[in-house]
């Protein structure tokens, strides 16, 4: 039977509070909560199942308080939203018979790709720009790929679909990142839903967390509504090296 200290889950659940704010605004509160639940004593595979839990309600959270500040429309985001469940149950569910440690490899490079294309791809505002394929293509293809991503991996799914939603559906920076919360929402639910049938979260630390991300949600989706791209461009930037930088440590 796992037990947490006082002590301990406190500074999980400041960990959560911080991962919930970070991937409101630009994705990859994994980095966050992940190592810090493995440094908690949980086996790897309960501690990913554990932070779909918690990782859940930040996303929610944060599409939520983007669709209130009329950045979104939820209901028109339904049927991706169910394509990226999919697409991350299928995933999950196919986590130990795919090559992940391949997949893996090739992660730290496409995550700096994606830092240095934020950080110096000139008119990248909150202004939207040309479409390059249409609401239905960008639904059917690249929202269940990046969903089955998410179940069978995970790190960096948040700045995906950024990537995608600024570079093929031509959205601003604001309006992307609003937009990707529900997908991410939606796909921790698939992966959850995968994970359960492999592996055992603990649903207490999870739901405890949960409530953390929830805040740290509100406040970072608030403050982007407020800054836009002059916040969300630098976090986004930052969050996407220091994932590449941690899973080139974990390399060696």
């Amino acid at each position: 039977m796992f037990e947490v200290s006082t002590d301990l889950l406190f500074l999980l659940i400041a960990a959560a509070f911080a991962a919930g704010f970070v991937d409101s605004i630009a994705g990859g509160g994994g980095l966050i909560t992940v190592p810090a639940l493995m440094l908690a004593g949980l086996p790897p595979i309960t501690a990913l199942a554990t932070n779909k839990v918690q990782g859940l309600f930040g996303a929610g959270m944060a599409a939520i308080t983007y669709a209130r500040a009329g950045h979104v429309n939820l209901k028109r985001q339904i049927g991706p939203a169910i394509l990226s469940f999919v697409g991350a149950l299928i995933g999950a569910l196919l986590a130990s018979s795919l090559p992940t440690d391949v997949i893996r490899l090739g992660l730290p490079i496409l995550l700096i790709a994606i830092a240095l294309f934020f950080a110096f791809k000139p008119g990248l505002s909150d202004v939207d720009r040309t479409q390059r394929i249409t609401p239905v293509v960008f639904a059917t293809t690249f929202v269940p790929f990046i969903g089955f991503y998410d179940g069978l991996l995970g790190p960096g799914t948040g700045a995906f679909f950024m990537l995608g939603f600024v570079g093929l559906a031509g959205y601003g920076i604001l309006k992307a990142t609003a937009h990707t919360k529900l997908l991410n929402f939606a796909s921790n639910i698939g992966g959850l839903t995968g994970f359960i049938l492999v592996a055992k979260p603990f649903w207490m630390l999870g739901l405890a967390m949960g409530a953390a991300q929830i805040a740290g949600a509100y406040v970072g989706s608030t403050l982007a509504t407020r800054v836009g791209a002059k916040l969300i461009k630098p976090v986004l930037v930052i969050a996407s090296t220091a994932l590449a930088l941690k899973l080139m440590a974990d390399w060696f």
